[in-house]
């Protein structure tokens, strides 16, 4: 089971400052690995938190992100999504629930750049889109 400390050190590890709003939006992210919108963590946690507002869930999902701490997903349309497993490891998403999926054990690499080419990759995102398991019979 997942606490607050742990987001807390998770935070420091990151060097992020833990404040209140951070810490819970933290947990939330580490207890519900769901892959979730700004929208969604906001409804989330503000019922709980009347202070917050969805332009600090922003600012928040931000530092995240620049700090390595998250990873923002550009495989939905409609929103940016978030994943706190920052380990190599791809994605599904379904088009019918929306629903985001992690894939890991990954076969090796399909579209390999060739030895000569003039750029310095740091990251790579695979993302896989269709229908899931449960959606399939409906």
């Amino acid at each position: 089971m997942h606490t607050s400390l742990e987001s807390h050190q998770y935070l420091r590890q990151h060097s992020i400052k833990p404040s209140v709003q951070r810490t819970a939006v933290m947990d939330y992210l580490m207890k519900n690995r769901t892959h979730p919108t700004v929208d969604e963590i906001y409804s989330a946690l503000s019922p709980s938190m009347p202070t917050l507002s969805k332009t600090t869930v922003y600012n928040t999902m931000d530092i995240f992100v620049e700090k390595g701490a998250v990873r923002a997903l550009v495989i939905d349309e409609k929103n940016s999504r978030y994943d706190v497993d920052v380990s190599a490891h791809a994605h599904f998403i379904c088009k019918s629930c929306g629903k985001v999926f992690d894939i890991f054990n990954l076969k090796p690499v399909l579209f390999q750049l060739p030895k000569d080419t003039p750029f310095k990759i740091d990251s790579v995102e695979i993302s896989y889109s269709g229908i899931c398991d449960s959606c399939k019979g409906n």
